[in-house]
């Protein structure tokens, strides 16, 4: 009993704080409070999130806003074709001392940081986004054969165009996968995009203070993680996961006839993760149904894909996902 009661006191201290960290996001990225939530979801459930959105969307500024709230040190890499794995993970250099001796040392790259913004992934070339795959999964970069652990906690934030296309080199489903989240930033409405003006075009300059330390943030992490999830919840996610797999018992006419493929068990853990982290961003102890159908579309849309035959069609998987989770709302309630 004292133990639950100290995992409440938890939970709820941290809701305060993670508040606070929301709000001094807000004050500097105006609007957009569905992606300022689930970009502090990545990062409170220890993943990466991937950013879809046009140019001049404020994707590097809340990028650099989230380092200075969460006290991380941040980076970052403007993907281009030519950018070789050297210039993300570094590179040893052969250096002679004053005594003539001769030896290696090992220049970090920008990959040595706990949030690293990963500008335009798609732009790089298959062999420089495989570099990065090892640091997200592994935490760790191998160079000249040696294993380099990376600062903790490490975070990628990577942004994509969805327009334009040409010259890039789309992300493999193995690398999509280890995005806990797809974030969509979209156009915002009139009234948000009069605040930013109004903001943004003076002399004045919002500054972001700093609410969390590197250590509070991994502590952050553990306490999520401890978080309970109701045995309802828990079958919810099953349902919804495995409903998006074409072939399973309980997949829907829709998915066997639109999707190719669809969310492996990653996509069940980090559903597992980011409710609990929802719940504790809208100020709850405990997830709910709604978190789970608040985050289908980010959470499977980048681990499925449409059949030749659908794209043809004009379908959408964000359509798709909404029917098979309004689909199991309605079991549910039956």
């Amino acid at each position: 009993m004292a133990e639950a009661d100290e995992l409440l006191t938890e939970i709820e201290a941290l809701g305060e704080k993670i508040a606070e960290a929301r709000q001094a996001v807000g004050r500097r990225f105006i609007g957009q409070e569905r992606v300022v939530e689930l970009s502090l979801a990545a990062l409170l459930c220890g993943g990466h999130g991937l950013l879809v959105g046009l140019p001049g969307m404020g994707k590097t500024m809340l990028v650099d806003t989230l380092g200075t709230v969460m006290g991380l040190t941040s980076g970052r890499v403007q993907f281009t074709p030519d950018l070789m794995p050297a210039d993300i993970l570094g590179s040893e250099v052969l250096e002679t001392a004053k005594d003539g001796s001769r030896s290696f040392r090992f220049i970090e790259g920008p990959v040595f940081c706990q949030l690293l913004m990963a500008d335009e992934i798609n732009r790089a070339s298959p062999r420089t986004q495989s570099a990065l795959l090892q640091a997200m999964q592994e935490r760790e970069v191998t160079i000249a054969g040696q294993h380099r652990k990376l600062p903790a906690p490490f975070h990628v934030l990577a942004t994509q165009n969805p327009i334009e296309q040409e010259g890039t080199y789309p992300l493999p489903e193995a690398q999509l996968d280890r995005f806990l989240v797809q974030i969509d930033v979209e156009y915002p409405d009139r009234d948000t995009e009069r605040d930013i003006l109004l903001a943004t075009t003076g002399v004045a300059k919002q500054e972001s203070p700093r609410i969390f330390t590197a250590e509070d943030l991994i502590a952050a992490q553990t306490t999520v993680r401890r978080m309970p999830v109701g045995d309802k919840i828990v079958e919810l996610i099953l349902d919804l996961v495995r409903a998006c797999r074409p072939g399973e018992a309980e997949a829907g006419q829709a998915i066997n006839d639109s999707v190719s493929w669809g969310p492996g068990p990653r996509a069940a853990q980090a559903l597992m993760l980011t409710v609990r982290a929802r719940a504790l961003l809208n100020g709850r102890l405990a997830p709910s149904a709604e978190d789970v159908l608040a985050l289908a579309r980010p959470v499977l849309s980048h681990r499925m894909a449409l059949s030749f035959a659908a794209r043809a069609r004009g379908e959408e998987l964000a359509d798709i996902i909404d029917g098979v989770a309004r689909d199991i709302t309605r079991a549910e309630a039956a």
